[in-house]
C-alpha cells in the first residue's frame, strides 16, 4: 500500500521538482534545465520530488482551562 501525503493529484510545478532549487525570497526557482522560473512553471524535464514540499501549517490548538478538565 503506497501512502499519499499530499493527495492524489498533484499539480505539476518547478518548487516541487528535482531539478529546481527554490531561491531565498521563494519568489523564483533556480532550475538547472531552464534556469530562473517561476515556481509554477514546470517543463518536460519535471520530476516530482515529494520532499520539497512544504506543509501547511497545522490549525491552532483550541485553548483548554482546568475547568474543561474537571468531571
Amino acid at each position: 500500500m503506497k501512502i499519499q501525503l499530499f493527495g492524489r493529484r498533484i499539480e505539476p510545478a518547478c518548487q516541487y521538482c528535482e531539478h529546481g532549487v527554490l531561491s531565498r525570497d521563494r519568489k523564483l526557482v533556480l532550475c538547472q534545465k531552464r534556469g530562473t522560473v517561476a515556481p509554477e512553471f514546470h517543463c518536460r524535464s519535471y520530476l516530482y520530488a515529494p520532499l520539497r514540499r512544504i506543509p501547511r501549517r497545522a490549525a491552532p490548538l483550541p485553548h483548554y482551562t482546568p475547568k474543561d478538565f474537571q468531571l
